[in-house]
């Protein structure tokens, strides 16, 4: 079992399913570990988020591909271009296991990318491995 990281953790997450961030939200309550996450419902709003100096940035961002406004292809390349946010591990949660989406998405740097199941025990099971994968981050930037 990995260590919960010294202090909450906060998580952006941008998703216009207001159903599927229900879920990756309940999903983290019942990891127990300490995160916060704020939810935004597309790739504008993530930008502002983002932007905003007033804000303390995320320790990790979880993005949809299929959003209106400013899609997540759009938003991970805005991210990942921008030298204060570039070093935010992103994970894209999506519904596409398209083999082109895969590879764009590691293309533009995501940091992992895991395709959203349909039942809860398995949403669960794919929110607890964004939530280990974090935390090995965590654990291995300790080193």
């Amino acid at each position: 079992m990995l260590a919960a990281p010294s202090r909450p953790y906060t998580v952006l997450l941008a998703e216009d399913d207001l159903g599927d961030a229900l879920l990756v939200e309940e999903a983290f309550q019942v990891r127990g570990f300490g995160q916060q996450v704020h939810t935004v419902g597309d790739g504008v709003e993530a930008m502002e988020y983002l932007r905003d100096p007033a804000r303390r940035k995320p320790d990790l961002i979880i993005l949809d591909l299929n959003m209106p406004r400013m899609d997540g292809r759009e938003t991970l390349a805005a991210i990942k271009s921008d030298p204060e946010l570039r070093a935010i591990p992103v994970v894209v949660l999506t519904t596409s296991e398209a083999p082109d989406d895969v590879s764009a998405a590691y293309g533009l740097h995501a940091n992992a990318y895991v395709s959203k199941p349909q039942e809860f025990d398995d949403f669960e099971n794919a929110v607890h491995a964004i939530d280990d994968f974090f935390l090995e981050l965590v654990r291995l930037a300790r080193r």
